[in-house]
């Protein structure tokens, strides 16, 4: 049984983030949610985490502002930047990607996240399959 991969949800919204929560532990991951960015840096810091999806308006710290900290202690962290009230970040930001909230269908996002995870992993699957055949 190959191990759940770690989501962190970060979102100041508490509805949005039981309903996301929901959504991706029914699809086999594992969920951390945060309603405080400054929450959020202490479960990156702790490790495990295999992506993060971060509300861009957040009143202590934007979502931007939190993914530029999150990549100075994890770079390889894949992250996601959304957003509710506007369609797109004019703010630099480190974000892996973009999503205007409620424009994806949920199963358009899980398709992202997987995508992403399988990036992160990157090619040791294939390598392994490649070792056997020889």
């Amino acid at each position: 049984m190959k191990p759940k991969r770690t989501i962190l949800c970060v979102d100041d919204d508490e509805r949005a983030l039981s309903i996301r929560k929901v959504m991706l532990e029914t699809r086999g991951y594992r969920v951390l949610t945060a309603s405080d960015p400054e929450q959020a840096v202490k479960f990156i810091r702790s490790g495990g985490v295999d992506l993060v999806l971060a509300d861009l308006m957040m009143p202590k710290m934007s979502g931007a502002k939190l993914i530029d900290q999150m990549k100075a202690i994890s770079p390889h962290t894949p992250a996601l930047l959304f957003s509710g009230s506007v369609n797109a970040c004019t703010e630099e930001h480190l974000a892996d990607g973009w999503l205007p909230k409620g424009e994806l269908a949920p199963m358009e996002l899980l398709e992202r996240i997987r995508i992403m995870l399988v990036r992160k992993r990157g090619p040791r699957r294939f390598a392994a399959l490649r070792q056997m055949a020889s």
